[in-house]
């Protein structure tokens, strides 16, 4: 039976990633036909300025975030990190209750 649980709960995260994948994607579709549409009115009716930089660059940097959440990629914060910062937390904490 506790076979079946780790199965399960494996299929549940690869479930889940799946899911964040696609948000994704489907968050960078986005991107590129609403900034396109911008562009097209941009150049259409005011092309000395190009406003529509401003709302491609706030949603590119927001997109980049989302991608490196998405594909595991934390070149800052990453998982051994925030293990370190765990088992710290936790030696603290154990720590104390014997003081």
């Amino acid at each position: 039976m506790e076979k079946f649980n780790e199965e399960f709960e494996r299929y549940q995260q690869a479930k889940k990633q799946v899911e964040d994948i696609k948000g994704f994607y489907g968050n960078l579709v986005a991107y590129v036909v609403v900034n396109l549409f911008l562009l097209f009115i941009n150049l259409r009716y005011s092309p000395e300025y190009l406003w529509f930089l401003w709302s491609a660059g706030s949603w590119g940097i927001g997109l980049v975030f989302h991608g490196m959440k998405v594909f595991n990629y934390t070149p800052f914060l990453g998982k051994d990190w925030e293990e370190r910062k765990l088992k710290e937390f936790m030696d603290q904490e154990k720590q104390q209750k014997y003081e």
